[in-house]
């Protein structure tokens, strides 16, 4: 088996909630918060202990600045995710949608007339 365990990418959890605390700047009972909010939602180990990934520390910090620094509440807070996950996904599927279309506008122009 040729496995690189060393191959993480930024949505793997490998912190556990102090580690995270520390590198979000955060308190580990307001990462718990976020988590029962459904702000940022870590991945879980066997025991249900939370680990967070590269990823989740991030959107602790952009959790974090919204509401000290553009003063904004968590229920505005967690809106504001729900909308930029739904743009982004809209965005991937309008990416999508143009490929497939220069597909079938290559495949009609290379189509061979009836008979051929």
């Amino acid at each position: 088996m040729d496995a690189n365990y060393f191959d993480l990418s930024d949505d793997t959890p490998v912190y556990v909630i102090s580690v995270a605390a520390q590198l979000s700047g955060l308190h580990p009972q307001t990462l718990r918060q976020y988590d029962r909010l459904g702000l940022v939602s870590p991945g879980r180990t066997a025991g249900r202990g939370r680990l967070y990934s590269t990823r989740d520390i991030i959107m602790l910090r952009e959790v974090q600045r919204l509401s000290q620094e553009e003063g904004i509440n968590l229920a505005g807070i967690k809106r504001i995710l729900e909308l930029e996950n739904e743009a982004l996904r809209l965005r991937e599927e309008v990416h999508r949608l143009r490929a497939e279309m220069q597909m079938v506008r290559a495949l009609i122009r290379y189509e061979l007339p009836p008979g051929a």
